[in-house]
C-alpha cells in the first residue's frame, strides 16, 4: 500500500474549513488493487475535504478516460468517465461504515482515500461499454459479423417455434 500513502490526508493537523487536493489516476494505480477491473486509466480527481467539528464531507469530482473493451465488438476503446460523489466522516466508538457514512474513531490522525476513489472510478463506469459511449464508432468488420449471425439465428429459430403454433392450451 506504499504506492497509494499520498492519498492519506492528515486530518489532526488540518483546520476547520474546505481543503482541497488534485490527483492524477493512471496505471500504476490500478494495480494496486488485486483483481481490479480497470487496467489502465488517464483520471483526474478533485477532492474536496470540508473539516467541521463533528463530521468531515468528503466530495470527488471525477473526470477522464479509462481503458475499457467494446461490448459489441470487443475492440479497447478510451471511455469517457465523469462523475461526482461524495461521503460523510462521523465520529463512533468503533469504525464501521453504512451506505453513504463511515464512522471512524474520534482522534483519528489520518485518512486515506484511495479505496474510495478506487470505488468512485468503477461506479462511473457503464455496466454496457461501448464505442457509443465515446462518441465512436465499432469495428465494421466485427458489425458485418454480428448481423450475419444475427439473420442466421432469425432463420433457424423460426422452425423451432412453428411447431408450437398447432398447440392448443385451452382446457
Amino acid at each position: 500500500m506504499e504506492a497509494l500513502d499520498h492519498f492519506t490526508i492528515p486530518v489532526s493537523g488540518l483546520s476547520d474549513g474546505l481543503h482541497e487536493y488534485d490527483f492524477s489516476i493512471g496505471k500504476d494505480f490500478f494495480q494496486q488493487f488485486e483483481g481490479s477491473l480497470i487496467e489502465d486509466a488517464d483520471v483526474t480527481v478533485h477532492f474536496s475535504f470540508d473539516k467541521r467539528t463533528d463530521l468531515y464531507v468528503l466530495t470527488f469530482e471525477i473526470e477522464g478516460e479509462v481503458k475499457a473493451t467494446c461490448d459489441r465488438c470487443l475492440e479497447d476503446f478510451n471511455l469517457p468517465v465523469e462523475d461526482e460523489q461524495s461521503l460523510l466522516v462521523k465520529f463512533d466508538e468503533t469504525e464501521w461504515e453504512d451506505a453513504d457514512v463511515i464512522y471512524i474513531l474520534q482522534g483519528t490522525q489520518s485518512l486515506n482515500v484511495a479505496r474510495y476513489i478506487y470505488e468512485f472510478i468503477n461506479l462511473a463506469v457503464p455496466i454496457t461499454k461501448t464505442h457509443d459511449d465515446a462518441g465512436e464508432s465499432c469495428d465494421p468488420e466485427m458489425l458485418k459479423f454480428i448481423e450475419q449471425e444475427k439473420d442466421e439465428s432469425q432463420d433457424d429459430s423460426s422452425s423451432i417455434w412453428d411447431s408450437l403454433k398447432g398447440l392448443n392450451l385451452e382446457n
